[in-house]
């Protein structure tokens, strides 16, 4: 296994994102705005030497991703692949349903009526466990379920990365604020989510991850 560096990136700003609505699996394209802020995140990102280039299999993260690959140095070198390992978490029956309301449903059997409150009260997981709870049918996914997913993301990549390597993935709010709660190196205050084309770094040295930056604005 080697040692490598992760530049993690949020998709660009999408219909949904715009209107506050719940968007784990489900997708809808980037809006023109989120076109705009992840051409940004290109040009700030054009000279790193970036080995490969993943995102999930999400549309909204694989053309962010592609925006960011067709500005990079390596842009002949590198072809974007899709990672369905790193897709944001899935919410199940709350798919689609406005944010606030969903997670009032989801946090107040928990006495806690946000997303921020939930995961200051109970801790990141617990949003996952209580979603799972809370869907009537019980499709979304719990801590356990989405850990698995990821994890396998993760052995993927170390299949591929070298030492030394630079390697891009664009992901999801979701995924990435869970990510950064768990290998958290810095204190950063996962309350508050990553924006739309904003940078994580994550160190992997032989399988084990720390997150060194959260929320970095690319402009």
């Amino acid at each position: 296994m080697a040692k490598y560096q992760i530049y993690l990136v949020r998709h660009g700003r999408t219909w949904f994102n715009r209107y506050n609505k719940m968007q784990g699996w489900s997708d809808t394209p980037l809006a023109p705005d989120g076109v705009e802020v992840a051409k940004q995140a290109a040009k700030a990102l054009k000279d790193v030497d970036f080995a490969a280039a993943f995102s999930s299999d999400a549309r909204r993260a694989i053309d962010t991703c592609k925006l960011i690959v067709d500005e990079n140095i390596n842009h002949n070198k590198i072809t974007p692949q899709k990672l369905m390992e790193f897709r944001e978490e899935f919410y199940g029956y709350f798919e689609g349903m406005n944010s606030p309301e969903a997670w009032y449903m989801v946090g107040k059997p928990h006495g806690a009526d946000t997303f921020a409150e939930i995961i200051a009260q109970h801790g990141m997981d617990a949003t996952k466990d209580f979603m799972k709870e809370a869907d009537p049918f019980h499709d979304a996914e719990n801590a356990e379920e989405y850990w698995t997913r990821v994890e396998k993301g993760f052995d993927k990549i170390d299949k591929i990365a070298k030492d030394g390597d630079k390697i891009l993935l664009v992901s999801h709010g979701t995924t990435i604020r869970s990510i950064t709660d768990r290998y958290n190196d810095g204190g950063f205050d996962i309350t508050v989510s990553p924006k739309n084309s904003s940078l994580t770094m994550l160190e992997r040295d032989n399988g084990a991850n720390k997150v060194t930056s959260y929320n970095q604005m690319l402009n």
